[in-house]
């Protein structure tokens, strides 16, 4: 049996806060393949990702991981578009074009987050997605996001 490696850790020279491998600081999101145009995410928040309330999960740490998951996935997708491996050959990278997040309820802090990205559009330039930010079977966010085709060294 074979491990699945995340989509974030086949982009080369991924710095990011929230999904880069090459930040020592960051969330170190991990982002994988569901199905054609969706991926899946799971992420445990640290007792520190708080928000005011200490049980809950701070909006903009959601806000982030949301993102990244997704931007994540228009990368793996662009890649993909091009009939490459993730990471082979000429970088292909998207960049937050609009990051438009619904807050529906809180997010616990001490159990994991699940993310789900599903991609309802794409052009050569831009792709559009959709995402949900699950608790405890609870839907706590629900997110469209537009990843815009940046140049491979942006």
């Amino acid at each position: 049996m074979t491990q699945e490696i995340a989509i974030q850790d086949q982009i080369p020279g991924n710095h990011c806060f929230g999904c880069g491998p090459d930040n020592k600081h960051g969330l170190h999101i991990k982002s994988y393949w569901s199905g054609q145009g969706q991926t899946r995410c799971e992420f445990r928040p640290s007792d520190f990702h708080n928000a005011g309330p200490a049980k809950y999960l701070n909006g903009g740490i959601i806000a982030t991981v949301i993102d990244c998951h997704t931007i994540c996935t228009a990368i793996a997708d662009g890649y993909l578009q091009a009939g490459r491996n993730i990471g082979a050959g000429e970088k292909v990278w998207y960049a937050t074009g609009k990051l438009d997040i619904k807050y529906l309820a809180p997010a616990a802090i001490d159990i994991p987050v699940f993310l789900e990205a599903k991609i309802v559009e794409r052009s050569p330039k831009k792709t559009v997605l959709q995402c949900s930010l699950r608790s405890d079977g609870r839907l706590c966010a629900e997110a469209d996001v537009v990843a815009v085709r940046v140049p491979g060294d942006w």
